[in-house]
């Protein structure tokens, strides 16, 4: 009887542990994002260890729209952004590969309680996943990611320091690399 009940409690524990895991959250990066002399912002991307992974610039046209070219390490372009704001003030981001090919879209719109929800699309039209930011009472926007199921993915908090640089801390809920995917 002692053996079964401390066979019990070892299976009890191992059952808090595996579920505690599947809510844990492994840092996986950073991005810090800071504003030019013209109004564009520059965007570096890091890794879990702090070396760079690329960039991301940023600049506002005459009609109000965004383009965002994306690097890698080396500075190669392997990809694009353009976002415009539609007349409901919803923005819609169309992403295209380093040749131009569309490979997904997303769309940014204000909920009910004034959280900002994005739903990412591929380039079939898709939904591969969300993303919900809200602001606390430090001024710190909380986003939470999850997937087509509506699966907790990763997280993202961000701050604005002094300066007016932006700074997000990025976690993933499987210790990948990357929390994004159109």
């Amino acid at each position: 009887m002692k053996k079964l009940s401390i066979a019990i409690v070892i299976a009890a524990v191992l059952t808090l542990v595996a579920s505690s895991n599947l809510n844990a959250q492994y840092y996986v990066g950073s991005s810090n994002t800071s504003s030019n002399f013209w109004g564009g912002t520059t965007t570096n991307h890091s890794n879990v260890y702090g070396y760079n992974t690329g960039s991301s610039t940023s600049s506002t046209d005459y009609w109000g729209n965004t383009q965002t070219t994306h690097k890698n390490s080396y500075g190669n372009t392997i990809g694009t952004s353009t976002s415009s704001t539609d007349y409901w003030g919803n923005v819609q981001t169309t992403h295209r590969d380093s040749y131009g090919n569309t490979v997904g879209t997303s769309t940014l719109s204000t909920d009910y309680w004034g959280n900002v929800v994005e739903t990412r699309r591929d380039s079939y039209g898709n939904t591969t996943g969300t993303s919900t930011s809200s602001v606390d009472y430090w001024g710190n926007v909380q986003t939470t990611h999850r997937d087509n199921y509506g699966n907790t993915i990763g997280t993202t908090t961000t701050s604005t320091d002094y300066w007016g640089n932006i700074n997000s801390s990025h976690y993933s809920s499987n210790s990948s690399t990357s929390i994004w995917s159109y």
